[in-house]
């Protein structure tokens, strides 16, 4: 597929008192506790330009959401009847929102900017139409770049699903993984290339990939590897694909940067917005002020706890300090598992499917775990360290609060 050897063949196929909270109200469940010493304000966190109250705020009421009614079914696409199976088998009939207005364009060869934020079905929305494509061209090749390695493993377990017993392969380019076993995927002939732009750039650097023929792109959740320093990286990957290609990009925000994005690389595209209300505000979002003489940890402890914090995902600031914090809490008793970039592709896919099905309280992560992940019934989001930006508090806590439920996010203060 993308690999190229000798500079000639281009191969292509296959305990103490209770935390004090510092909001207008206190969270759900019967908290007690005082604010110290009447202040009523506390200086910005050191790393966050953002004042404590932008972290405040009562869930709204969710209520019934406004039907969707789809113009398709997935029966009515003009795909491959194999992977119309397929689809039917993974229990689908009517697409989301997103699927029901990228698909058609995306099945004509426009080039599509979706809005959308996680769990909208996007995944599905660019898959099928592509799958569909290669399986109608076999000389088709498509590559799909995402921000994280988790996301990157996602997509490749919609592509398994979507493609079981067709004649279509992937390889998997991701960081903390073996770069032996993909440069093997590679050459026993993958038509999609699924991985993040630093692996996928290593790859081309050995000489393993070549892009000079492959005219398909798909740009996940580009305003995060934006966010993550892969604007240089993306440019290069780009540039070294045809100009006339076939370019699906989807974003949950459009900054400056990334309208020049799509202004530089894509023609003409197709706009959807689908972007629904925001998760946030069915997230009952407060402050926890850590009094004197305690620590966030103690803190922390006290709330894990409790009945109420069930599946609790915890967010800290660097590396060093989420592994930290992890062993704190195993040597503490709690069922815990630490996902940062320190870890291996092995161990972070571990943790994370432990997390996913239950057999862990709490998942502490850094911010590689707040983009792009959906993870079920997740109770509470904290925020042991204070996010670097609003943005990234805005997705840390849209971890939780998904499919119609209330979620809860406190951020520790000191």
């Amino acid at each position: 597929m993308y690999q190229q050897h000798s500079g000639s063949r281009t191969f292509r196929g296959r305990t103490s008192s209770r935390p004090s909270y510092g909001g207008r109200s206190r969270p759900q469940g019967g908290y007690s506790g005082r604010r110290p010493g009447g202040a009523s304000r506390v200086p910005r966190q050191r790393g966050a330009n953002i004042h404590y109250s932008k972290f405040i705020q009562k869930a709204e009421t969710v209520e019934e959401a406004t039907v969707f009614t789809p113009v398709h079914t997935f029966a009515d696409f003009l795909i491959d009847e194999r992977l119309k199976k397929n689809i039917t088998k993974k229990g689908y009939v009517t697409p989301t929102p997103i699927q029901d207005a990228a698909i058609p364009l995306a099945l004509q060869g426009r080039d599509v900017v979706g809005l959308a934020e996680t769990g909208t079905g996007k995944t599905g929305a660019f898959l099928i139409p592509l799958l569909d494509k290669v399986l109608k061209n076999p000389g088709e090749n498509v590559l799909i770049m995402a921000p994280t390695r988790e996301l990157a493993v996602q997509i490749a377990d919609e592509f398994k699903a979507f493609a079981s017993g067709l004649p279509l392969h992937f390889a998997l380019a991701i960081g903390g993984a073996n770069i032996n076993m993909q440069i093997r995927s590679l050459r026993q002939g993958a038509q999609f290339l699924i991985g993040t732009p630093g692996r996928i750039m290593d790859l081309m650097d050995r000489g393993e990939v070549n892009l000079a023929k492959c005219s398909n792109v798909v740009l996940d959740e580009a305003d995060r590897m934006l966010d993550m320093g892969f604007i240089e990286s993306m440019r290069k990957i780009l540039g070294t694909m045809p100009a006339k290609r076939h370019t699906l990009f989807f974003s949950a925000t459009l900054s400056r940067d990334i309208e020049k994005l799509i202004g530089d690389f894509l023609t003409e595209p197709e706009r959807i917005s689908v972007k629904t209300q925001d998760t946030s505000k069915h997230v009952d979002q407060d402050i926890v002020r850590i009094q004197s003489g305690r620590t966030k940890f103690e803190h922390l402890a006290e709330l894990l706890r409790t009945g109420e914090f069930t599946k609790v995902l915890v967010f800290g600031r660097t590396k060093h300090g989420v592994e930290k914090l992890f062993k704190l809490l195993k040597a503490e008793g709690f069922k815990a598992e630490s996902i940062h970039g320190n870890k291996s592709h092995g161990q972070r896919q571990r943790s994370l499917k432990l997390f996913k099905d239950e057999h862990v309280q709490v998942l502490v992560a850094t911010d590689v775990a707040a983009r792009g992940l959906d993870i079920p019934n997740v109770s509470h989001v904290i925020n042991f360290d204070v996010p670097g930006s609003y943005e990234d508090y805005v997705h840390r806590i849209g971890r939780t609060g998904r499919a119609g439920q209330r979620g809860k996010a406190l951020t520790f203060i000191e």
